[in-house]
């Protein structure tokens, strides 16, 4: 192929892919790359993507071929694509369905075409301890432990095998349950652009479909990627209801699942007597019932079990949904890996783990299964139009002298927890005079001063239930217009009319949290007004190079950063 200059995008042999963010055709470029390759850095003209084998089985999964992949290279590529890149896109989709696991005989058999393949994996001993006695792999097929379903995936892939698991799932009892035909306007997360009668819309539909794949044993598992706001719930009901069967919904919080427990009961024909809450504050398994992973992982002291982890593999549960997939703790990990006969559905905004355990997710809820831009859908009028700024203010001379003399954590909270901060919030207030605000932080020591000053209450893990629930509902009705809340407002809280979050302090460089807090301005305005994110990041202090990293997944979603230094008056 020979050169073109006029293409925006470079082809390392490193796997890289360097783009230019201001090219014409910057937008087109990311959207055919994005479904196989991972958004590394994006400074202000040049981002680059990264191919790896993950990125690669995913896109596998989701139906991408490696004829599909190399056609979107080569249209975009100025120069030639180096061998070793072909090579790693048609070997690793290629590995996606080489490993297939299924039911024979009302057994668990691993099976393969290339027997040879299955010799040399038999011998590898993290595979071996999940193998029957008297394996095989002459014959084409592994007979599999009982009960090791999950636990052989997870072993495979860390070998560089993805599975594809055909063995289907354990129907659970049975649940009559249909969308219910609402014909008012729905509200907040769900109501249509322009506040239509609800309805599932077109990505939904499709979300639900892919994730299902026409009841076929390639459906059943797998993660669905929607931004804040776009209706993960619904896809979740919906998946519910081609499940028709007893569902068990795990969230990050209470509030989470209150929510969850409203929607079932407002958009299917489920009653209340139906749907049961198993949390710290009521205890009920009903068909479907909800509860939120930290239930699941508490225990009475350190070296105990976890006495209520049994919800997940007991009830007869014929869909098991993980809201919020990408906070799975470790423990739920664990237990997912022995409920691999469950259907499962993952639901996020973003697979970014930044424990890195994306492999996890992909071995054990399954591959992702439908993403979409989240710009897309902005364009479409189905989430708000935002505009991200970070304003960089300065720190005071008498701290900086203390952030000089300090080291690693404490040089970034003393940067994080810059009191130059709490004015310039003030501030940025008063310029939206007519919107609801969030200020959002990760100290509760900055986040009480900040709320002190600006007579507003002060949201954290800390504030019961009841209290957090009676001031998300003020803020919603608009006796409330300014709250002040720590990280326990990252997840799944549903505020639609909130337009403007002030960011004044993070988790380091967590992208995840990033795109969580910008997720909760994503609502769809009822007078169509776009959300503004402010990121307030002490200038010249590692605080501004961990703000670089935060922002990483929304500048793949196509999303900027105005970057202005702002004092505080």
């Amino acid at each position: 192929m020979p050169l073109e200059p006029d293409r925006p995008l470079i082809v390392q042999s490193d796997h890289t892919l360097l783009l230019e963010a201001d090219h014409p055709q910057h937008d087109a470029a990311r959207d055919d790359i994005a479904p196989f390759a991972e958004l590394v850095k994006s400074p202000e003209h040049v981002h680059t993507y990264r191919i790896t084998p993950l990125s690669l089985w995913n896109a596998a999964a989701a139906g991408l071929s490696a004829d599909a992949a190399l056609a979107a290279l080569d249209r975009w590529s100025r120069y030639p694509l180096p061998q070793s890149v072909r090579f790693t896109v048609e070997e690793q989709i290629g590995r996606f369905g080489r490993l297939r696991l299924v039911q024979e005989d009302g057994a668990l058999h691993l099976r393969a075409d290339d027997r040879l393949l299955l010799l040399e994996i038999a011998r590898q001993p993290s595979v071996a301890v999940h193998l029957d006695e008297g394996a095989d792999p002459a014959r084409g097929t592994l007979p599999v432990r009982t009960g090791a379903r999950g636990l052989l995936k997870q072993a495979l892939l860390k070998l560089g095998h993805p599975v594809e698991d055909l063995a289907g799932y354990v129907p659970g009892s049975p649940l009559a349950v249909a969308m219910r035909d609402v014909t008012a306007p729905a509200a907040g997360d769900h109501a249509g652009p322009r506040g239509e009668p609800f309805s599932l819309r077109p990505y939904q539909v499709a979300a639900a479909d892919a994730f299902w794949a026409g009841g076929t044993a390639r459906g059943g598992s797998g993660v669905i990627c929607l931004p804040c706001g776009a209706g993960k719930t619904l896809v979740g009901l919906a998946a519910m209801v081609r499940a028709g069967a007893r569902t068990l919904i795990l969230c990050s919080s209470t509030t989470a699942a209150h929510q969850w427990m409203r929607e079932i009961v407002a958009r299917t024909t489920l009653p209340p007597s139906a749907v049961g809450e198993y949390t710290g504050l009521r205890k009920e398994v009903l068909p479907v019932t909800v509860s939120t992973y930290q239930m699941l992982t508490s225990r009475r002291d350190a070296g105990g079990g976890f006495p209520h982890m049994h919800l997940l593999g007991e009830g007869d549960w014929g869909l098991v949904i993980y809201d919020e997939v990408h906070l799975l703790p470790a423990p739920v990990f664990r237990a997912t890996a022995d409920i691999q006969a469950r259907r499962r559905l993952g639901l996020t905004a973003t697979l970014v783990r930044e424990d890195g355990r994306e492999d996890d997710v992909f071995a054990l809820i399954g591959p992702k299964r439908y993403d979409t831009p989240w710009r897309e859908l902005e364009h479409a009028g189905w989430i708000a139009p935002a505009e991200c700024h970070e304003l960089r203010v300065t720190l005071p001379r008498d701290l900086y002298r203390a952030y000089a003399m300090a080291s690693g954590q404490a040089q970034f909270r003393l940067a994080a927890e810059n009191p130059a901060k709490e004015s310039l919030a003030e501030q940025l207030i008063c310029r939206h005079p007519d919107e609801r605000v969030l200020v959002i932080g990760h100290y509760l020591e900055q986040l009480r001063r900040v709320a002190l000053r600006l007579g507003a209450p002060v949201l954290s893990g800390a504030t019961p239930q009841a209290v957090r629930e009676r001031l998300f509902a003020e803020f919603r009705d608009g006796r409330r217009r300014v709250l002040v809340v720590s990280r326990v407002a990252n997840f799944a809280v549903d505020l639609p009319e909130a337009s403007v979050a002030i960011e004044v302090s993070g988790l380091f460089g967590s992208r995840q949290e990033e795109a969580q807090r910008l997720g909760r301005l994503l609502r769809p305005k009822a007078d169509g007004r776009s959300a503004r994110f402010y990121a307030l990041v002490s200038r010249d202090t590692r605080e501004q190079e961990f703000a670089a990293k935060r922002q990483l997944f929304l500048a793949e979603q196509g999303y900027r950063y105005t970057i202005e230094v702002a004092e505080a008056g």
